[in-house]
């Protein structure tokens, strides 16, 4: 197989979006070479599948995007008020159904789901009945299992009850015919595929970015916190934290492209443009990391050593954000970039840029700061920036949590668990803060700024109201976002509350 970084964008397959509405009757024979008929009728067939169930993986950047604009982390920047509306109605708390991120959100995670329903139905046997062995097939399939429930886990937390289907891949007739399944049935769904992928994946793979046994066990134990099971979690989690995984010494590391797939990657959805393919009217469709051309700086130049490209000044960090650090945690200019302190500090650079204009904080992601040489083709589409989706230093926060909420509270593993992110973070054991379930929830936010997770962590804990209150959070939303419109009136699926 080709290293996966470099295949996931390239794998095109025949699916379908849910939502769409135009039927043409024709025999699938007529028009392609290749058609679903025709496939899975060797070993490659299905490792070349598999890859395509990955690549929807990368078109749900703007999930990442939405866990801060929609928090206290950040803000949604742009030219002015009227630049990326979308990302302005999540800012403001004004979010209209036809809002075109969650659209977007929703077709990906489905494609995302059909794909892997069609591998996961053809396991056994192809279409024409033939059965397809090939050594490494379960493990595989442990892999597209994963997928899968990402897939659903990133519909349900956006969206709460969302259709649920396992067993076949939708067509045009299905469109109207399903509703929404409480999320409780879907969270159940997730569990089963990563306890299958967990039974069969290695702890190891031959190529990076491929999900193995750790990745599934970290994410199921993400899930379980999601739904209260501390108990279920404790194990799972301890599995991943005694692992191959280590701390990186310097938090920037992390982010820079030598970082990638590091020591303290346990998942990453991987990019890459080798081969460059943009298109304005889809700009998260698998060109490049989509997401890091947005946080950049407007008009940022210098000299030839400057090391910066310029972008939208969309996604900027709060002050509030920036605030929360104490003085000598090195995640802070990880986190957050400066560009005025920047200039003031580097005059050799020549530096220039343009303020943002509308809801300026000063302040940059710098976690996904556009870079030269990160980038080919039509610039602003193809950054290669993996998204450092679970890191090692989650995991750790994510078992000291646990170890604090279950029913045997282990106050000492989550004291030690905490102890070891903010010693990264300072460099020393001089600040280190006792272990209470406010503690780690705060370190969560440290730890993890700007990389997707705070306003999920907020409702996940309870705490959204009493910290976005006073910014306009309307609390009748229940911290979902709004079902897209077209699959309300296509569909006929309900409404969330608030909308």
């Amino acid at each position: 197989m080709k290293n996966i970084k470099n295949s996931i964008g390239l794998v095109i397959i025949l699916s379908i979006f849910v939502g769409c509405s135009d039927v043409v009757d024709f025999d699938p024979h007529d028009e392609y070479e290749v058609t679903e008929y025709d496939y899975l009728q060797t070993e490659s067939d299905y490792i070349t599948m598999a890859v395509s169930c990955y690549t929807p993986t990368q078109w749900l950047n703007a999930a990442i995007v939405l866990g801060d604009v929609a928090s206290d982390n950040s803000v949604s920047g742009g030219e002015n008020a009227s630049d990326v509306v979308r990302l302005q109605q999540i800012d403001d708390y004004s979010i209209l159904t036809n809002n075109s991120l969650f659209e977007d959100l929703w077709k990906s995670a489905y494609e995302g789901v059909n794909r892997t329903n069609y591998l996961i139905d053809y396991k056994d046997y192809n279409l024409a009945g033939d059965v397809i062995d090939f050594e490494g097939k379960e493990a595989l399939y442990g892999e597209v299992h994963f997928l899968r429930a990402f897939y659903y886990f990133n519909l349900v937390k956006i969206f709460g009850d969302v259709v649920l289907f396992t067993d076949y891949k939708l067509g045009l007739t299905d469109f109207g015919t399903l509703q929404r399944s409480p999320k409780e049935d879907v969270y159940a769904q997730m569990e089963i595929d990563l306890l299958q992928a967990i039974d069969v994946l290695p702890t190891a793979q031959s190529q990076q970015g491929r999900i193995t046994k750790y990745a599934a066990q970290a994410l199921l134990g993400k899930i379980y916190l999601y739904q209260e099971k501390f108990d279920e979690a404790v194990p799972v989690l301890q599995n991943v934290v005694d692992g191959p995984f280590s701390l990186v010494s310097s938090m920037d590391d992390i982010f820079l492209p030598e970082g990638e797939n590091g020591p303290e990657s346990v998942y990453e959805v991987q990019y890459s443009n080798g081969q460059p393919y943009y298109n304005w009217d889809g700009q998260t469709r698998g060109q490049g990391n989509y997401a890091v051309q947005q946080c950049g700086v407007r008009g940022f130049n210098g000299t030839a050593a400057m090391p910066y490209n310029s972008g939208w000044s969309t996604n900027l960090p709060t002050q509030d954000l920036a605030l929360a650090y104490e003085d000598g945690d090195q995640r802070k200019e990880a986190t957050t970039f400066d560009v005025e302190a920047y200039a003031a500090n580097n005059p050799s650079l020549n530096v220039s840029y343009q303020v943002a204009p509308y809801k300026n904080t000063g302040l940059y992601n710098k976690k996904y700061l556009p870079r030269k040489g990160q980038t080919s083709g039509q610039v602003e589409l193809n950054y290669d920036n993996n998204q450092r989706t679970i890191r090692y230093s989650e995991v750790l926060l994510m078992a000291a949590e646990a170890n604090l909420r279950a029913a045997s509270a282990n106050q000492s593993l989550a004291q030690t668990y905490l102890d070891m992110v903010r010693d990264r973070a300072f460099g020393d054991q001089d600040h280190r803060v006792t272990a209470t379930v406010q503690s780690i929830w705060d370190e969560r936010r440290l730890e993890l700024g700007m990389e997707g997770d705070r306003f999920f962590d907020l409702v996940r804990t309870g705490q959204v109201d009493s910290v976005l209150g006073g910014l306009g959070y309307n609390p009748a939303t229940n911290g979902l976002f709004p079902i897209p419109q077209r699959e309300i009136e296509i569909s006929g699926l309900s409404q969330n509350d608030g909308y």
